[in-house]
């Protein structure tokens, strides 16, 4: 793992920061129908896009839905039913983002069937499909035993917390967060604290709320 590294019989976690910096795919919609079609096709980083871009974009409110094809149903489309269906689905739910398309897939076919009246109805604003790139920054934060969570944790900018306890799930192994990834090398001991810090789900929240919750469970178990 990226965080970490073996010298001997030290055992470092390298804290991270990141941005995403977006990027264009070219493809865009302006009916339901466009849309369904093109989600077939689309890249998977553009569904991880539009699903945990958000976490590092400036936010002056709590945003109304979940991810950006549910706001783009609502304030584009005007199809509230089909916001909330898109809404409620949580990406940590599936395997892989190849499960994710196809249930994206699958509710847009489903309420087409429904209401066959959106298939070709024009959206007031086309929804343009994004992608982006992880830029990885080094910090001068360091660990070495697993206490040290307790002082670091609060110090660790939400770009850390995005890269260590988001991202961390497309690159382990297990999908899980670096943070536990990390414990798990040392002692059992840690187990009870990587079960807390695994029961946590990521999208419904915010990446402030996240570190907040990660040093509660610090405090608790230390």
């Amino acid at each position: 793992m990226e965080a970490n590294t073996r010298n001997g019989d030290i055992h470092l976690f390298r804290v991270k920061d990141c941005a995403l910096v977006r990027q264009s795919t070219g493809l865009k919609a302006l009916t339901l129908r466009e849309f369904r079609d093109l989600m077939e096709r689309i890249p998977s980083g553009s569904i991880y896009h539009h699903f945990w871009g958000r976490f590092l974009q400036p936010q002056f409110d709590e945003p109304e839905y979940n991810n950006d094809f549910a706001a783009w149903a609502y304030h584009g489309l005007h199809e509230k039913a089909l916001a909330e269906k898109l809404s409620v689905i949580d990406p940590t739910e599936y395997e892989d983002i190849e499960d994710l398309r196809q249930e994206l897939i699958d509710r847009v076919e489903e309420y087409i069937y429904e209401n066959e009246r959106v298939t070709w109805l024009r959206a007031d604003e086309e929804f343009f499909f994004l992608q982006s790139q992880l830029v990885v920054l080094d910090t001068s934060l360091v660990m070495n035993e697993p206490n040290e969570l307790l002082d670091l944790i609060p110090r660790m900018s939400l770009g850390s917390i995005f890269y260590h306890f988001i991202d961390a799930r497309k690159r382990t192994p297990e999908n899980i967060d670096d943070f536990s990834t990390w414990l798990s090398g040392f002692s059992n001991q840690y187990q009870p604290l990587i079960m807390a810090f695994r029961s946590i789900d990521p999208y419904f929240s915010s990446l402030k709320a996240i570190r907040n919750r990660l040093y509660e469970e610090c405090v608790r178990f230390f």
